[in-house]
């Protein structure tokens, strides 16, 4: 298949359709197509995963089409229960495809272990005697998990930050620099972080009391940009020029205002969570680093930029991006292993970077909206299926009564049913 990542049509296919074309143009095994069409994971999986299990709950699932990051096509598996999410992306990724795709980048995967040193007695003093003993602290850490060092990852330095006034005194607190290669890293991270904290008593006569990794992963930063033509949004009521200064104008807004920011930012991750749920990764994390992120400078902002540079709208995202390949549950759970078989994704790093890509085109797809026809039309258009469901609808039905209440102009639950209740309803 020469564009592997388009697949036009595929709204209009059934499900199971939809899942054997996917199949076929990502060159999925029938185990891993299983996987994804639900009921992957057991009770007994599911057991040992957590616990105090009950049963399974789940979500819908998902491809987002039309990728193409770095001169290479991806479909984008999304697990994610909002309307219009999956569409808007796809329909971004398309307009982004006739402008030469997304260039992403991203940084080494390093992640920062806390410990936190109390009672010390000359915090001065201690935090050069910290820096002075790095290459110690860091030969220790490095003697757990030397499988990672054989990797090319493991502990590759310190920081010492000193806080002279805290609620509870003077405090140090000594950041272990990991290189996790293609894990998330907590496990790592905060095994070593144990591990070196009796050798920081010692050199600072102080107590060590959390040790425990920061979510706040600046170090390890995805970034993803595209140039569109504004041509390239012209529609039927507006032209491509006056929708790319709307959505330069929305984003100044989210720029400087962060009750807007915050909603701007929910935006971008629609996108964002819904692929790190489908992988197996953290997507509290992601959501704790990403808001952290955006008030890194003192106040919350945008986590995108968007600029019309000589005539050409720039669009652009950098957020930490802390995902792995190995580990936690995309090592136990058949669909998030399916889920990154469909990516054929190669490093934690191209995932880092596929999931940038995401946010972005969400975040434009948003802006699009807000700055010509507003939020809701789209996305009340998309709703209407879930509002004919609540109502009753089954099988064809739902389709026949989401249209109707589309074009009557009420998305509701009361015309929903009222559709129903007609004769030929």
């Amino acid at each position: 298949m020469s564009d592997p990542s388009s697949l036009s049509g595929l709204r209009h296919l059934a499900p199971q359709q939809r899942l054997s074309l996917v199949a076929r143009a990502k060159q999925l095994s029938d185990a891993q197509a299983q996987s994804l069409s639900g009921g992957a994971l057991d009770l007994a999986t599911a057991d040992g995963m957590i616990e105090n299990v009950i049963g399974l709950f789940e979500l819908p699932l998902a491809v987002a089409t039309n990728f193409q990051i770095n001169n290479r096509d991806y479909l984008i598996p999304m697990a994610v229960e909002e309307p219009s999410v999956v569409a808007a992306a796809s329909y971004m990724a398309k307009l982004v495809r006739l402008n030469g795709g997304f260039v992403t980048t991203s940084t080494d995967p390093v992640m920062r272990g806390q410990i936190q040193l109390l009672q010390v007695p000359d915090p001065g003093a201690a935090e050069q005697a910290l820096l002075a003993a790095s290459d110690e602290i860091v030969a220790l850490a490095n003697t757990h998990d030397q499988a990672l060092q054989a990797l090319g990852g493991g502990c590759i330095g310190i920081e010492v930050h000193r806080f002279n006034e805290t609620a509870v005194g003077p405090m140090l607190v000594l950041h272990l620099l990991v290189d996790v290669r293609d894990a998330m890293g907590a496990n790592t991270v905060n095994s070593k972080a144990e591990l070196v904290s009796p050798l920081l008593e010692r050199i600072t006569g102080g107590k060590a009391r959390l040790r425990i990794l920061s979510n706040l992963a600046d170090k390890r930063l995805a970034t993803a940009r595209i140039e569109l033509d504004p041509q390239t949004l012209d529609t039927d009521n507006y032209e491509g020029i006056e929708v790319a200064q709307g959505i330069v104008e929305a984003c100044a807004f989210a720029e400087v205002d962060p009750y807007r920011a915050a909603t701007h930012n929910k935006g971008i991750m629609n996108g964002i969570d819904p692929v790190v749920v489908a992988t197996g990764n953290d997507w509290r994390a992601i959501e704790a680093g990403a808001h952290a992120w955006a008030a890194a400078k003192g106040r919350y902002t945008s986590l995108t930029r968007w600029r019309l540079e000589q005539g050409t709208l720039c669009g652009s995202i950098e957020l930490p991006m802390a995902v792995g390949l190995v580990g936690g549950a995309t090592r136990t759970h058949p669909a998030a292993q399916a889920a990154l078989a469909l990516l054929k994704v190669e490093s934690a790093n191209e995932l880092a970077e596929v999931i940038a890509a995401v946010g972005l085109a969400q975040n434009m797809a948003a802006l699009r909206a807000l700055a010509t026809e507003g939020i809701q039309r789209g996305h009340m258009a998309l709703h209407a299926r879930n509002i004919a469901i609540s109502a009753g609808a089954e099988g064809e039905q739902i389709a026949e009564v989401a249209g109707k209440i589309v074009a009557m102009g009420d998305v509701s639950l009361d015309a929903a049913k009222a559709v129903l209740n007609q004769p030929d309803g």
